[in-house]
């Protein structure tokens, strides 16, 4: 019994320890679509990822502008000769016999020096530098802040591309949600029909077959309705997916598709002869163009001279007796100027230089070449949404005429002056009549959201 309760309270010690180590539960959210965009600012990998480029590139800024601070360094460096190197040079020591030095001969072997290099060397040292000039540092800088431009504008990118992909996935919920009702609709309706059908036909007023017709139509009807209701499960999982939202929370949409604008106004307000400018793309090569500008800056900065001013401060510890090294030191110290004048490097400056110049007339190449693009693209995101809106007024109006002749047939039937044949008919017209409105206001959903992009409205 004693091993029994030992063996419970480590099991529950233990179930209380990976509770509390266990994730915290679901959260649910009721979003509208801003509320949606606004959290997939904040939680979207590629946005966070676009803002970690920021910050980088600040500390790339910070990287470049430290060149132009006082470079110091300090140099520490010891010594033990096992042998210690010879010094050689020409034989100028007097004959200890006679005391005199032999005549100077040039051409005379060199002879070992009695002194040499110091058993034990210690060297301490310190040195510094200001850079006093150089054009590539400045023009270097310049290029660094525009590099965090670009990055800031990668940002925006990035905001544009999540704003894109999270509208697109919270209309094809509405839609899905829209076609569901439309679904509940017609079975409710056709359920009722049926019930009406089958009690005719039990009291013999009506024909087997007639039941049989209305309860093929009734299961295919409830099997649509079950996979759309599956497709809608999915449709919010992309949707939490594009936001960067953790796929078991809960989400619920606060925005109907009654408010969203769906008007010929939305194309017409597009003319503007200028909107590629507010596209990030070509905001984004304006940039890339600007920095290889700066390129052909630098490169012609290769051709100035650089300045540096030096400093230096050491001191020297020798001896061929350790316990005698630190008793005397030999301190030196300096100051200078260094200055680089390029001269002549095989004219590689020269077309490294001509090849910047080619970079830059390419960028702007780029430029026009964008401009007619993204203009050619607006062009077709406007007529897609013209088509798109004049598909679905002309759906909602089919799914009118559908109904009403669904509700003149029904009428027709019960007067004894219609068929059954003629109630599915028409039936089936209203179902084919829903499709095509589901269809064609995804469609025109996805044309608007185009269309924004193209003309640069989403930022």
């Amino acid at each position: 019994m004693r091993k029994i309760a030992i063996t419970l309270l480590c099991s529950l010690a233990l179930i209380q320890v990976m509770a509390q180590q266990s994730p915290p539960g679901k959260q649910s959210h009721a979003f509208s679509l801003a509320d949606c965009i606004n959290y997939a600012y904040e939680h979207q990998d590629s946005v966070k990822n676009a803002k970690l480029d920021i910050t980088n590139a600040e500390y790339k800024i910070k990287e470049t502008i430290g060149q132009g601070y006082p470079q110091i360094n300090g140099s520490i460096s010891f010594q033990d000769y096992i042998k210690a190197p010879a010094t050689v040079g020409p034989n100028v020591f007097a004959d200890p016999v006679t005391g005199k030095a032999p005549p100077y001969d040039p051409n005379a072997p060199l002879v070992k020096f009695p002194f040499g290099a110091t058993s034990y060397t210690n060297n301490y040292g310190l040195q510094a530098s200001q850079l006093l000039f150089n054009g590539s540092f400045f023009v270097g800088l310049e290029a660094v802040k525009t590099y965090k431009e670009l990055s800031i504008r990668s940002l925006t990118r990035s905001k544009i591309s999540t704003n894109v992909s999270v509208t697109k996935a919270y209309y094809q919920v509405l839609v899905n949600n829209e076609q569901i009702k439309l679904l509940d609709a017609n079975i409710k309706q056709l359920k009722q029909a049926f019930d009406e059908t089958t009690q005719q036909n039990k009291q013999g007023f009506v024909e087997k077959i007639d039941v049989d017709r209305l309860e093929v139509q009734y299961n295919n009807l409830v099997t649509t309705r079950q996979n759309v209701e599956r497709s809608l499960t999915l449709t919010y999982a992309m949707l939490k997916f594009q936001m960067g939202m953790p796929l078991a929370d809960d989400l619920s949409l606060t925005d109907r598709l009654e408010n969203v604008g769906l008007t010929q106004d939305v194309a017409q307000n597009a003319v503007d002869t200028t909107f590629y400018r507010n596209r990030i793309e070509y905001n984004l090569l304006e940039t890339a163009k600007k920095l290889n500008e700066l390129d052909v800056k630098q490169k012609k900065a290769e051709f100035l001279p650089s300045v540096n001013l030096t400093a230096g401060l050491a001191t020297v510890f020798q001896e061929n007796h350790i316990r005698y090294l630190y008793n005397n030191n030999y301190p030196n110290s300096y100051v200078g100027l260094n200055i680089s004048i390029p001269i002549f490097s095989g004219f590689q400056r020269k077309y490294q230089l001509k090849q910047s110049q080619v970079a830059v007339m390419k960028s702007q190449n780029d430029l026009d070449n964008a401009k007619e693009g993204l203009t050619l693209q607006a062009t077709a995101a406007s007529v897609n949404f013209q088509n798109g809106l004049q598909s679905l007024n002309n759906q909602k109006r089919n799914q009118t005429l559908a109904n009403e002749v669904l509700r003149v047939s029904k009428i027709k039937y019960g007067q004894g002056v219609g068929s059954n044949i003629e109630v599915t008919q028409a039936q089936t017209a209203l179902e084919t009549a829903d499709n095509d409105y589901i269809k064609a206001l995804y469609d025109a959903l996805i044309n608007k959201v185009n269309l924004d992009q193209a003309y640069g409205r989403i930022k």
